[in-house]
């Protein structure tokens, strides 16, 4: 599904360069884990994928579905069943969640070519939803993401995912400030989008998390590379003796 060829990519402004040759394949149904020190380049690869603007590709591809989305804006890779989970979500004042959640199924089902949903189908759609991430329904009336906790922009964003149902899901530190209980309910909301024609991306520093959300594969990054690969048993080993030896290794 996913295909990263010798990819190369820096920040527009400075020219600095963060991925330095990286390769990297992600099959329908299959559940990757990305792990590394900070600095490693792995949310700058989210970022790439999800085609922000203040990155910039210099060599290399991005194949998905045999397809270079290297051209595409964030709204065509969105369109064609993209989904980046951020680590830090973004409040947007002035936007109601409600009508922002409406919009954007509205959208996708657009480019799959879907008729509209009908309001009662909506709200029936996102009050089961919620549901399942133990959400307020109250909390979706406020703007998106405004007086959240940082577990609730969590539970938010997997809310989004659920409702979207798109093809190739990245999530970004998911874990990143949740407590026990909340990381149980967002893992559980992910692994019910585990499907044989969807892929999904864990970035993760922890393995706390793979203990919820099991990969079927687990990818050091570092320096902006791929060094090594496994089975989940890598993440297990990187939580027991750290990064220093595999780096060592890869040298």
């Amino acid at each position: 599904m996913l295909e990263i060829k010798n990819l190369h990519a820096r920040i527009a402004d400075s020219g600095i360069e963060i991925i330095r040759g990286l390769n990297l394949t992600v099959k329908a149904g299959e559940v990757a884990a990305i792990m590394g020190p900070n600095g490693s380049g792995k949310s700058t690869l989210s970022y790439i994928l999800a085609g922000r603007d203040d990155y910039e590709v210099t060599e290399g591809d991005i194949l998905y579905n045999g397809e270079s989305i290297l051209e595409m804006d964030p709204a065509e890779r969105a369109a064609k069943g993209l989904f980046l989970a951020f680590q830090y979500p973004m409040e947007i004042p002035g936007v109601a969640t409600m009508e922002f959640l409406k919009v954007a199924m509205n959208s996708q089902r657009k480019a799959r070519g879907e008729e509209p949903l009908k309001v009662p189908d909506f709200i029936k759609r996102v009050k089961e939803a919620a549901g399942t991430l133990e959400m307020d329904f109250n909390m979706l009336k406020r703007p998106v993401n405004v007086g959240f906790s940082g577990g609730e922009k969590k539970r938010a964003e997997i809310l989004q995912m659920k409702l979207l149902e798109p093809k190739l899901c990245v999530l970004d530190e998911t874990d990143s400030g949740l407590d026990i209980d909340a990381l149980k309910i967002v893992s559980d909301g992910v692994n019910a989008l585990r499907s044989p024609d969807r892929a999904i991306i864990v970035i993760t520093h922890y393995q706390r998390l793979l203990d919820h959300i099991v990969p079927d594969t687990v990818h050091v990054l570092y320096k902006g590379q791929v060094i090594k690969s496994g089975d989940k048993s890598l993440a297990l080993e990187l939580e027991e003796n750290g990064y220093a030896g595999i780096i060592e290794e890869a040298a």
